[in-house]
């Protein structure tokens, strides 16, 4: 009783924040705000109907249907965090798509009630979205991707972690409709080969980060087209990548100048950065002869 108490609470200072600054405000973070649900949400979309930028994180009593009163009386939206919102469904995304046109950034991690239809819809109205945070939607697969690739061209960041049914033809069609990716995370997506790595390197020139943990199929073969093609590289994550060898550490150093981090168990080092090292520094003989303890 305490709890709910406490809820409503929460929800009526919400409410009052609204009605206080209207069309004024024009940012506002939830995170974490448990006692946020639906009912709060949409007093709060109809008075500040000039919101741009709502980040709702964590908030898990939200619903569909504070998606529905955002894309009714908030159309100048551009970024909204739904990370961890899991009654959050496709329909969801059809609303936004409809009433959020100008979204340019979108976190629906770990929603994992999110499908292909879902996605279809999203993107076909919210053509100028810049980043996509789709971690741990589970049930994505790459029809999903396909979609992605015939609408968003401006795409600058995705992050696919954990999506397992994602595969290399789906990679490839991001790659060949995103031109402008600049940071791509795959990390968990386990079915994927060298074929997404050819493919990045041919497509993605201006590619500045790559998360691809956990991804046991990719070799030097496919690490060494795309250094020899991404030269703006800046940081990698390539954890358990366990075919690799001190090869890719070779190619990205004389490839890629910018690399500022690199992670990797199989490389023997963990977040250090290569700067630290004055691998930059070495030439390729010196670096056959590096050690670590």
């Amino acid at each position: 009783k305490e709890r709910k108490k406490d809820f409503n609470l929460r929800g009526r200072v919400l409410e009052n924040i609204s009605k206080r600054c209207g069309g004024f405000l024009r940012q506002l973070s939830l995170r974490g705000c448990l006692g946020v649900g639906d009912c709060s949400l949409k007093t709060f979309a109809q008075n500040c109907r000039n919101i741009e930028h709502l980040n709702l994180n964590g908030c898990t009593r939200i619903t569909d249907n504070t998606c529905y009163s955002l894309s009714k009386f908030c159309p100048r939206l551009k970024h909204l965090d739904l990370t961890s919102c899991i009654a959050i469904t496709d329909n969801s995304l059809r609303n936004l798509s409809e009433g959020c046109p100008n979204l340019e950034f979108l976190n629906l991690s770990w929603c994992d009630q999110i499908t292909k239809d879902g996605v279809e819809a999203l993107v076909k109205g919210c053509n100028g979205l810049k980043a996509l945070f789709l971690r741990g939607c589970t049930q994505l697969v790459d029809e999903a991707l396909h979609h992605i690739e015939n609408h968003c061209h401006e795409l600058v960041l995705l992050n696919l972690q954990s999506c397992m049914q994602i595969s290399d033809e789906g990679i490839a069609g991001i790659c060949r409709g995103c031109h402008r990716l600049q940071s791509l995370c795959v990390s968990g997506c386990t079915n994927l080969t060298d074929a997404s790595l050819i493919a990045l390197g041919l497509n993605c020139p201006r590619l500045k980060i790559l998360e691809a943990a956990r991804c046991s199929h990719l070799t030097d073969a496919g690490f060494t087209l795309l250094a020899r093609n991404c030269h703006d590289l800046e940081k990698m994550d390539l954890e358990e990548c366990v075919l690799i060898t001190d090869n890719t550490l070779i190619q990205l150093s004389i490839h890629c100048p910018k690399l500022e981090a690199l992670a990797s168990f199989t490389l023997l080092y963990l977040f250090c950065t290569i700067n630290q090292l004055d691998l930059l520094q070495c030439s390729v003989s010196s670096l056959l002869e590096c050690t670590w303890d």
